[in-house]
């Protein structure tokens, strides 16, 4: 079973495949794709996984940012680019928990 982080992240990657068949729409293109009632019908499963203060906490952070999660490389994030606290690594790799940036308040996640 896949923790919530990594549903989050497939969630993230589904929402901007959304996004962008949106995008191709409002540029006048006539694009009717099978696949999105697919793409839609995923996202239902994916959110039907996450506990509803997390998806709450995910939808707002995507309103504001087109990605709402991002991994931190090293000691920084890559959403903000500023060096996360030690105590912050440590929890984020021992616990994998999901944990949000200090600096710019997304959810993070390790890239290995």
């Amino acid at each position: 079973m896949k923790n919530e982080l990594e549903i989050l992240v497939a969630l993230q990657d589904l929402d901007l495949m959304l996004k962008e068949l949106d995008e191709v729409r409002q540029l006048g293109f006539d694009v009717r794709s099978e696949g999105e009632e697919a793409l839609a019908k995923a996202r239902e499963e994916l959110v039907s996984q996450i506990s509803k203060p997390l998806l709450g906490n995910y939808e707002r952070l995507r309103a504001k940012y087109k990605r709402a999660i991002v991994p931190v490389k090293g000691d920084t994030c890559l959403g903000c680019f500023m060096k996360l606290p030690t105590y912050l690594l440590t929890h984020m790799q021992r616990d994998q928990r999901v944990i949000n940036c200090e600096g710019c308040g997304r959810i993070l996640y390790w890239l290995k």
